[in-house]
């Protein structure tokens, strides 16, 4: 097997490519690759370079306001994580744009800018992908990733029509879901509705109208 650790190459990108793990560290230690989100599953990576614009980054915020309040109002004790890499060294790593740990027994992941190490924080319990562009790759290969890497429920945000495209995860697989598993309560209907709402109105608004549907 040639080692490419150190061969100065041109990765392509937004595509799964094949890699062995120490190459895959490498490329994307390198300064070129430093705004790239990163992904390897299975001596496959693919990194992400694609510029993310005021859609993709309104539904963000919107998502996550969701969940934070829903799981505020209903004292559930959580961490959000935006942009944050998750590493099982040498198997899986995954870069979503949101993930949140949730319930009584994680362990508050470190305070540095180096990956989590699933291996001793666990996965996230809930992982969120926004997808403006990556729609195809987040409902497969991203979601086989989020699977093996352990994730309990992964959501999938078609930002073009506002609708959630929610999975449990659980037996080595996944099963389409509407309402959260992680989060119970909370029907995945209210997401689009705040999603639909983010066109016309102002995040106060959305605020307010998710505080009185979720106070009850």
């Amino acid at each position: 097997m040639v080692d490419t650790t150190s061969r100065p190459q041109r990765i392509k990108t937004d595509i799964w490519v094949p890699a062995q793990w120490k190459e895959y560290v490498a490329i994307c230690a390198r300064t070129e690759y430093e705004k790239a989100r990163c992904y390897f599953d299975r001596e496959w990576m693919r990194l992400e370079m694609a510029a993310l614009g005021a859609w993709h980054g309104r539904e963000n915020s919107i998502v996550s306001k969701v969940v934070s309040l829903f799981a505020t109002l209903r004292v559930i004790r959580m961490v959000e994580l935006t942009n944050t890499s998750f590493r099982k060294a040498g198997e899986q790593e995954g870069q979503p744009d949101i993930a949140f740990y949730l319930g009584d027994s994680f362990a508050l992941p470190p305070q540095n800018n180096q990956p989590v190490d699933v291996n001793h924080y666990g996965a996230p319990q809930l992982v969120i992908e926004i997808a403006s562009t990556t729609l195809s790759d987040d409902l497969g290969r991203k979601r086989l990733l989020y699977e093996r890497l352990g994730v309990q429920e992964y959501w999938v945000i078609n930002v073009k029509v506002a609708k959630v495209i929610a999975f449990a995860v659980e037996n080595g697989g996944s099963r389409e879901i509407r309402a959260s598993q992680v989060l119970p309560g909370l029907s995945l209907t209210t997401v689009e509705e705040a999603m639909e709402r983010s066109s016309t109105e102002d995040d106060g608004a959305i605020a307010r109208w998710l505080f009185q549907a979720f106070s009850f």
